[in-house]
């Protein structure tokens, strides 16, 4: 039995996991960097250890001190939230060597499904639908050559390790395949230590759909249905909704049930999202990439589902069988994640950094804030620029966007720039209010 969890992250997802954890009768533990010394997370944790200085790598990467204040506060498991370690095999391998329960899936599928050239081969072997492309790591700008002539322009170099968008080129012609193939094997070297790419068939104009899973370790998985995911800048999410304005129901279905395929193919056993690629035009989805973790934006398929994702992520690890199953599924409502980052939206969404002097947050029926922050809170260079979670619910669609322009307009934080005027000019736009925006959508105005 789970009686103790060190919480191994920061900011908000380290408060949703600690007050996960201490409704389930849990004892959670902070870990935190100098720079992080008054953070509301380690306010709220029942007890704090530091872990080093401020930056990541000596600290919420630096796994070894990690693993030691998880033995000498005789935790017996680690959460690793999103980021950070959460996707790392062998820390996951570290925690089983040292008998600390990993509360995420076993390693294996971590490695499986982070090699993004693997993970393809594997989907098309479990049947799931793959972008047209290579089956494997191209080694060489002549291979790639050789790909984007059987698949057709325009094509994508992408890292196998990758993710973030680094390592990824996209080419339009012959002529750039060369230098293409060049700068994103050393974007991908610098950014993983590992220059591996592979090429598929580009989407020009697609919607970013995940669907998210939860498995159990005696043989159940489950999709909680979909997220549309599409308003992204330089290939981070600034806002998600559930369900997908304009999927029908048989494209649902669909997905959710590949989505399984994919995660069956790995005996997944935990909380996990499978991403897709959507082409309006012809209908068609495309499989390409498995997160094995939590997500960022898990709180829209809570709010439409009713089903607590973090602590069943918890119970899951710790043996205990899901106590639901597919058919006791039901999406009720939509749901809309704003977040809210320290940034200039009118300045390339340039970090912003400094101390919040004011923080209202909103309130009021269907309205629900995930944070790490309060007044007075310096924000640290060092870490991700993500203030808060700004979600809702609403009966649809149209009164979930009412109750987001609602809770925006509330929304005061002062001290720093944020993007919320930004959210602002989204909701009020033609295409977010169609439905049919896509991942090009930031691009084509804001950038």
């Amino acid at each position: 039995m789970i009686e103790t969890i060190l919480v191994a992250n920061r900011g908000e997802i380290a408060v949703r996991i600690i007050r996960a954890a201490q409704e389930l009768g849990i004892k959670a533990i902070a870990v935190f960097s100098e720079a992080d010394r008054d953070a509301l997370f380690v306010k709220y944790a029942d007890q704090a250890i530091c872990i080093g200085p401020a930056p990541a790598k000596e600290s919420y990467l630096f796994y070894q001190n990690i693993l030691a204040a998880t033995l000498s506060a005789k935790a017996d498991a680690i959460h690793p939230g999103y980021g950070f370690l959460a996707e790392n095999p062998l820390f996951a391998e570290a925690c089983r060597a040292l008998n600390i329960n990993f509360i995420g899936p076993h390693p294996l599928a971590i490695r499986k499904m982070g090699d993004k050239a693997t993970a393809k081969k594997m989907m098309r072997q479990a049947g799931v639908p793959v972008v047209p492309g290579s089956p494997g790591i191209i080694h060489t700008a002549g291979e790639a050559l050789t790909f984007a002539e059987q698949i057709g322009y325009p094509v994508v170099l992408k890292a196998t390790a990758g993710g973030g968008g680094k390592g990824m080129r996209i080419v339009n012609e012959e002529s750039e395949i060369e230098n293409a193939f060049a700068a994103a094997a050393n974007e991908a070297q610098q950014a993983f230590a590992d220059s591996g790419l592979y090429i598929e068939k580009f989407i020009p104009n697609p919607k970013h759909i995940e669907i998210q899973l939860l498995g159990d370790k005696h043989g159940h998985l489950v999709h909680l249905f979909e997220r549309d995911c599409s308003l992204q800048r330089r290939y981070q999410k600034l806002l998600e909704e559930a369900p997908c304005p304009i999927l029908s129901d048989d494209l649902r279905l669909r997905m959710g049930q590949a989505a399984v395929q994919a995660a069956q193919a790995v005996k997944y056993d935990s909380v996990g999202t499978v991403e897709f690629i959507f082409d309006q035009e012809s209908q068609q989805f495309y499989f390409i990439e498995m997160n094995t973790r939590i997500q960022v934006e898990h709180p829209v398929t809570e709010q439409i589902t009713g089903i607590d994702l973090i602590k069943n992520q918890i119970q899951v690890a710790d043996g205990k069988k899901l106590d639901f199953a597919q058919k006791d599924i039901q999406k009720t409502g939509h749901a809309i994640e704003c977040r809210i980052n320290a940034e200039d939206y009118q300045n390339n969404f340039l970090p912003d950094t400094g101390t919040i002097s004011q923080y209202i947050v909103p309130g009021g029926p269907g309205v629900r804030v995930d944070s790490g922050v309060f007044p007075g809170y310096a924000i640290p260079p060092y870490y991700d620029s993500m203030l808060a979670k700004l979600i809702v619910w609403g009966n649809d669609r149209r009164q979930a966007i009412a109750t987001m322009k609602r809770a925006l307009r509330e929304f005061i934080i002062s001290g720093v720039k944020t993007t919320i005027p930004f959210h602002q000019q989204v909701l009020g736009s033609e295409a977010f209010l169609r439905g049919s925006y896509t991942t090009n959508y930031i691009q084509d105005f804001f950038l």
